[in-house]
């Protein structure tokens, strides 16, 4: 495990938590696709910008890079030899969220773009109910197919909280 890409059901599922730890544990450096993506003000990187931003990082020997955004899977997919997908409940997720929104209030977070501070709209919880259940499908055909690449190619699902700590207490 060298080339991990840490994906998620939705939001609020972990995946900025679970890659920090991991990065921790491995000694190997932690990319946030949002610190990529966000520009100051919640302002969307420029399509061009958002994947050499990647490129930068997925020629190296060693990373962990966390986020899901579709239009640049493929990209992180062909150099990746892990894909650590974790998959909470929706309920979770949604209680997740709204805490991070509670504690980080007008706060960037570090796994966030520089100038986008804690915000939590209808919109953006309208989104995670009603995608939730079309993107644990997705995720799964996405698996299946990174898997059946080749054996170097290497799927961990982690489907509660204490299957995520047991992954992690692996690595002491």
């Amino acid at each position: 495990m060298n080339r991990i890409m840490v994906l998620g059901v939705s939001s609020g599922v972990g995946k900025s938590t679970f890659a920090k730890r991991l990065g921790e544990k491995l000694s190997i450096d932690v990319y946030h696709l949002d610190r990529f993506y966000w520009e100051p003000g919640w302002k969307e990187a420029d399509s061009a910008d958002f994947e050499a931003r990647q490129k930068n990082v997925i020629d190296q020997d060693q990373w962990v890079i966390e986020g899901n955004y579709s239009s640049t899977y493929e990209l992180r997919a062909a150099k990746a030899d892990t894909i650590i997908y974790l998959e909470l409940p929706l309920a979770v997720c949604l209680f997740r969220v709204v805490k991070r929104w509670w504690f980080y209030k007008g706060k960037t977070r570090t796994d966030m773009g520089e100038g986008c501070a804690e915000k939590l709209d209808t919109g953006f919880l309208k989104f995670i109910l009603t995608t939730y259940g079309r993107r644990k499908k997705k995720m799964q055909e996405r698996l299946k197919a990174f898997q059946d690449i080749g054996r170097e190619k290497r799927v961990i699902q982690l489907r509660s909280k204490s299957d995520i700590q047991m992954f992690l207490d692996t690595y002491k």
